[in-house]
């Protein structure tokens, strides 16, 4: 039997809490600033970037990249502040590794520790389900190409994946997933230079769509568009757990988390502007809300060489594992905290029975639903309304004014306060408009479809 860990000074102020094995195990502080940049990359930069084009497809060319660049611009700033915010509770002695603390302490509020818990577990769960779902679209779009008339449905691919999820699930840390979100960060770059790549291909050659710009014709539907595309972007540039991922940083974490944000917006400089214009500038508003199926579509040859196009799929199936990972943390840690005995190693039968039980049970479930619901354009629609803006868009600027409490006259104080008001405006109406949307879908499809909802 491994020997009980030792509890870590950084972890809290031993008087305010109470070293649990969620703490010890889950969220162990082991890891250097790169370490940081690789969980936050697989954390951002996803197959959700496919989605750019589809986003896109609602808002136009310069709608769609002013909200893109703003976004960006925002959730970096946001995530600067909460890196700071995070940094001075540790030279206060409070070092705090789960979002749901830091916000009750700072905020002072007993019930926002409960709504970051609702908050978090909505992100992790839909972006689970959708990175399950998604999974198993690209083995069904392997399989497709391999046999066109084959038997296989879309939600056999998805047990398959949750099948491999179950087994990977039992990496014990969020520090041990480190290798695999290293490559992850090259997967990424991997599929969206292919992706890329193909793209100029079909926009150049004599098969090339016909393309068409223009926005839904009524201007109601092109508000409900605009907003579900903004609530889109949102998903895509939310992580919800920057927290969790500072606290496996090795103590002192202080500065460390600003070096892994740079890697991490290197990453997305690079590949998100490309994807978004390369899909929209060849498919306009016949974009799929997973652009490597516009790329090959069921009834007409492919727009891209074959192997290219199966070269984009298998890399972003492997990413997918990673980030189901990485999302489903804060859910271990959670399950730990209540399950794991922080005085048994965490190797211990004590220990390990209830980790693979409680991870089964989490991974089935995320299948189950990603496998009844395909919707994933939709999925990322509301899970971005609901999660991404209050936690990535709005909650680290609270934070930071009531911590640092800039002057009321001062532009730090109305920028924070600003940002604040617009994007809860927008996620309320993103809210609105992707649940509208979802509803609309609901009439396309039979419960287990073997097709992906746009």
């Amino acid at each position: 039997m491994a020997p009980p860990p030792k509890s870590d000074p950084f972890l809290a102020d031993d008087s305010h809490r109470e070293v649990d094995a969620g703490a010890v195990f889950v969220l162990e502080s082991k890891g250097e600033w790169w370490h940081a940049g690789f969980h936050l990359t697989t954390a951002i930069v996803g197959p959700t970037i496919l989605t750019l084009p589809y986003a896109f497809r609602g808002l136009g060319w310069g709608l769609g990249f002013f909200c893109l660049t703003v976004m960006g611009i925002v959730t970096f700033y946001a995530y600067y502040l909460m890196s700071k915010v995070l940094d001075y509770c540790e030279r206060e002695g409070r070092r705090h590794i789960r979002f749901r603390e830091l916000a009750a302490d700072v905020l002072g509020s007993g019930w926002m520790f409960y709504f970051v818990i609702v908050i978090q577990t909505a992100i992790n769960t839909g972006v689970g389900i959708g990175a399950i779902l998604l999974a198993g679209e690209c083995l069904q779009i392997m399989y497709s190409s391999l046999s066109p008339d084959g038997p296989l449905k879309l939600y056999e691919f998805i047990a398959m994946v949750t099948v491999v999820m179950i087994v990977l699930s039992q990496f014990p840390t969020f520090h041990s997933l480190r290798h695999i979100n290293l490559a992850s960060l090259f997967l990424s770059l991997g599929y969206s230079f292919v992706v890329v790549g193909a793209c100029i291909h079909a926009g150049l050659s004599k098969n090339a769509p016909p393309r068409d710009y223009s926005l839904e014709s009524s201007e109601s539907a092109r508000v409900f568009s605009a907003f579900t595309s903004i609530s889109i972007i949102a998903a895509i540039f939310g992580n919800g757990i920057l927290p969790e991922i500072q606290a496996t940083l090795a103590p002192p974490a202080t500065g460390k988390m600003v070096k892994g944000l740079l890697m991490c917006y290197t990453v997305i400089l690079v590949t998100f502007y490309s994807t978004a214009m390369s899909g929209y500038w060849v498919f306009g508003n016949k974009s799929n809300s997973n652009i490597l199926k516009s790329l090959m579509p069921d009834e007409e040859p492919s727009l891209a060489p074959t192997w290219v196009l199966g070269m984009g799929v298998v890399f972003v199936l492997l990413q997918l594992f990673a980030i189901g990972l990485v999302y489903s943390q804060v859910a271990y840690e959670i399950m730990e905290k209540k399950s794991a005995d922080v005085q048994q190693g965490m190797f211990s039968r004590r220990n390990l029975i209830p980790r693979i039980v409680l991870r089964t049970l989490y991974m089935i479930f995320c299948g189950f639903m990603a496998a009844m619901l395909p919707f994933f354009g939709d999925i990322n629609g509301v899970v971005g309304a609901i999660g991404f803006i209050p936690l990535d868009f709005v909650l680290p600027m609270l934070l930071y004014n009531m911590t640092f409490k800039p002057p009321k006259s001062s532009p730090t104080y109305w920028l924070n306060l600003s940002i604040m008001v617009v994007f809860t405006g927008a996620g309320l109406m993103g809210a609105f408009s992707s649940t509208r949307k979802l509803v609309l879908d609901a009439k396309k499809f039979k419960l287990f479809s073997s097709n992906v909802v746009d």
